[in-house]
């Protein structure tokens, strides 16, 4: 047979494969224990559920660039994953930070993807299933005018743009004693909705520094390279999660359970990769609450 006929033949026995609806595994089909969990959870295939997101922190949950309508990000991609695996689709209900937890114990949304803190505190409000450790950076303008070396008295008198509800404004308040025993002037606070707007505070001279995940400073000194730099990155004791309605215990052990079938596949570790986030913030899902 010439080698015109093999690779006919081979064509022909591909297209064949295809119609057939045979098509090799991609990173975005649903692993295989999710059938399984479909069936264990069967009032959630067919649902649409609502997301609510703070679409301002580019890597994580952003605007799409190409489609004002769309958003983007690991965080949008885990949880499309989860629901793929689980038979449901997501909406997105874009909020302000500090609104994502009483959009969510109000009913106006069914669950919160958003790059949010698990704390305890957070945690009275609504139960969390944690997916990721925690790095912050200190981000600060070029050349570090303030000599800032972290969160600690070096942060006195520097005015500080911190997002409305973050867990780094009562970090930033707690130098308000450590300084004054120094004889230094107190940190002030500059609060806003969102990170876009911190970022502009200092890009516009109206602020120091700002505190941050680590992967959100380092994408705001890429974009603006010659007017910003990270002083540190600092650890800090939280965990990313996914928060849920405290009254749907049995909803939050679906996500987690697909949340497990999701990292088993490796599908976590490719989205780390795909939005250019640190490997080492992967994490084997833990639940946080708090009665």
């Amino acid at each position: 047979m010439s080698s015109v006929a093999r690779a006919g033949l081979r064509i022909a026995a591909l297209g064949a494969f295809l119609l057939a609806g045979f098509v090799p595994m991609s990173a975005n089909a649903a692993p295989a224990g999710c059938a399984a969990l479909q069936a264990k959870y069967p009032s959630l295939k067919g649902k649409q559920l609502v997301n609510a997101i703070n679409p301002h922190t580019p890597g994580y949950e952003a605007i799409d660039p190409k489609d004002p309508n769309k958003y983007v990000g690991f965080d949008i991609d885990l949880g499309e994953q989860i629901g793929e695996c689980l038979g449901f689709t997501l909406t997105y209900k874009a909020v302000t930070f500090a609104a994502l937890l009483t959009t969510l114990s109000s009913g106006q949304a069914d669950i919160v993807i958003s790059d949010i803190y698990a704390t305890e505190e957070r945690a009275k409000a609504a139960d969390f299933i944690t997916y990721s450790k925690v790095f912050d950076g200190v981000l600060v303008a070029k050349g570090n005018p303030k000599k800032i070396t972290g969160i600690n008295t070096s942060m006195c008198g520097a005015a500080a743009a911190e997002n409305t509800g973050f867990v780094e404004v009562p970090l930033v308040q707690a130098l308000v004693a450590p300084c004054k025993a120094e004889g230094k002037p107190e940190p002030t606070l500059q609060l806003y909705d969102n990170n876009a707007n911190c970022i502009q505070a200092i890009l516009a001279g109206r602020a120091d520094t700002y505190v941050n995940d680590v992967n959100t400073v380092d994408q705001a000194v890429k974009a603006n390279p010659d007017k910003l730099e990270k002083a540190i990155a600092v650890t800090i004791p939280y965990s990313v999660g996914i928060a849920v309605p405290k009254d749907k215990p049995e909803f939050r052990d679906a996500v987690m359970a697909a949340l497990i079938e999701v990292q088993k596949a490796g599908i976590h570790k490719e989205l780390l990769k795909k939005w250019d986030l640190d490997p080492n913030n992967f994490k084997e899902p833990d639940i946080l609450s708090v009665k």
